[in-house]
């Protein structure tokens, strides 16, 4: 009964803040809609690049009909200056610019091997990747066209022969976890966990802190019963577990993106991602015991979380402090369990370790509690000090 009406409480104080209704609902959803929008296309295509054609041939022409042809590359742009393709390279308007030599045709004609030099923008990592692989795979069709003509010749006119000598082994790639390589399944089941985290921590911080609004800190204190107040989050552990499972839900249910592995094993990860989250930001407000420290505690401890959880970038490549700061984030262990369920379907066994530590982070609930107490003993010493010195002057 106790607890039921310790919820009910809490419940009726979240309908009259507008704040927490805002970060409990509304911004979550919209953030979720709006970084699905972002990706929904799944596959970049019409990457702008900019050519400057030194040698203005019909085999130049063909190379660039060539790039145009890639779903991934849009030519739109063709330069008279090294000057003006660098400035728009440095600006963006453009990702890459290919350098076409001059005697470009004449060289292929006497069978020389002509140079054509392409510089992309790798700073932004994905679209760079996608711009350095449509172009090696353009070039090396035409460079294979080319070389089939060339072959017709001595193959009298059999193009599965001349085909066959201009390409002695041929390759085939085929992804095993993101067959159409839509980017929506990788970039948004991990930008989404990454935000929800930060929501996660910044509302629990203002929870903790709203008491404070109507009274002095070291009043608070003096009435506080850890425990109970521990009762009180549970309705948002609820909301935001919830909120888990409808992401789960639309992502491999209504969006039909694969999922091979366990339902239970995903959603009890999320429900420990919950836990650890709110005793993360448990222990934040009682480090500080003030908002807008805990807040600043949030914004640096959660929002690089995405670039250290390893989807964009290999962990083991990762320098030894960015591996320590991804393994105090508990979004990084629920993402390994993400990844497993979603791509391998592995086994709980394979997943304990990441289990393991999310409990590791609860016991942040535990070492709140130790500071709670600590300042209160501080705060009766110095009370007892305060009355004693009062005696002694009267």
């Amino acid at each position: 009964m106790r607890l039921l009406q310790s919820i009910k409480n809490e419940w009726q104080l979240i309908c009259h803040d507008a704040w927490l209704k805002a970060l409990l609902f509304w911004m979550p959803v919209i953030l979720a809609i709006v970084i699905w929008g972002v990706f929904s296309a799944g596959i970049a295509r019409d990457l702008p690049i900019g050519v400057v054609d030194h040698d203005n041939s019909s085999v130049s022409r063909s190379l660039i009909r060539n790039y145009n042809a890639s779903p991934t590359l849009a030519v739109v742009n063709h330069f008279h200056s090294m000057e003006h393709a660098n400035t728009a390279l440095r600006e963006g308007s453009i990702y890459a610019l290919v350098i076409i030599p001059n005697s470009l045709e004449k060289n292929t004609l006497l069978g020389k091997a002509p140079q054509v030099t392409a510089f992309y923008n790798s700073q932004f990592i994905l679209i760079g990747k996608l711009i350095n692989s449509a172009m090696l795979s353009a070039h090396g069709t035409y460079v294979a066209q080319i070389e089939t003509f060339k072959d017709l010749a001595s193959t009298r006119g059999n193009v599965e022969q001349a085909i066959g000598e201009a390409l002695p082994i041929s390759s085939q790639i085929s992804p095993l976890f993101n067959a159409n390589t839509h980017y929506g399944q990788f970039l948004v089941t991990a930008v989404i966990p990454a935000m929800w985290q930060i929501i996660i921590i910044a509302t629990i911080v203002l929870v903790w802190a709203r008491p404070l609004q109507n009274t002095s800190l070291d009043v608070w204190l003096a009435h506080l019963n850890f425990n109970d107040e521990l009762i009180k989050l549970i309705p948002y552990v609820l909301i935001f577990w919830i909120q888990g499972i409808v992401y789960l839900s639309v992502f491999y249910g209504t969006l039909q993106w694969p999922m091979h592995g366990s339902w239970l094993l995903l959603i009890l990860a999320q429900f420990l991602l919950v836990l650890a989250c709110t005793s993360v930001a448990t222990l934040f407000f009682f480090i500080t015991l003030d908002v807008t420290r805990a807040m600043s505690l949030v914004a640096g401890f959660a929002a690089p979380a995405f670039a250290f959880m390893g989807v964009t970038f290999p962990t083991t490549d990762m320098p030894l402090l960015a591996q320590l700061w991804r393994a105090l984030l508990p979004i990084s262990h629920y993402i390994n369990v993400q990844i497993q369920q979603v791509n391998y379907a592995t086994t709980f066994s394979h997943s304990a370790g990441s289990f393991v530590a999310l409990i590791v982070f609860i016991s942040g609930f535990y070492m709140a509690k130790l500071l709670v107490e600590k300042r209160k003993n501080s705060s009766a010493l110095n009370e007892t000090k305060k009355e004693t010195v009062e005696k002694g002057c009267n």
